[in-house]
């Protein structure tokens, strides 16, 4: 079994007003990855998302694939796994 991992995530670029939240929020819960997705004042879009490495990576690429979606960076950092969160959700 592979190892849970939580990763705080900033995504900038064509991310505000494209339908990210939702498509991220569609792509966490097809792939049972948990956290959650919101807006940022400064146009960014930040996330936190539990789930394998593999998971994780996959969510993102599918997110990408949207035609209006256009993410020109990805940073992140490691943080705590929260064992008890359940779900994925749009703040």
């Amino acid at each position: 079994m592979q190892k849970k991992v939580r990763k705080e995530i900033r995504f900038t670029g064509d991310v505000q007003g494209v339908g990210f939240r939702y498509r991220a929020q569609y792509a966490a819960q097809s792939l049972g990855v948990t956290g959650w997705v919101h807006n940022e004042w400064d146009g960014s879009v930040l996330m936190q998302a539990q789930g394998t490495e593999e998971e994780i990576v996959e969510m993102i690429r599918l997110i990408s694939m949207s035609l209006y979606i256009g993410i020109k960076d990805i940073s992140y950092k490691i943080i705590e796994v929260d064992e008890a969160e359940r779900g994925f959700h749009i703040r």
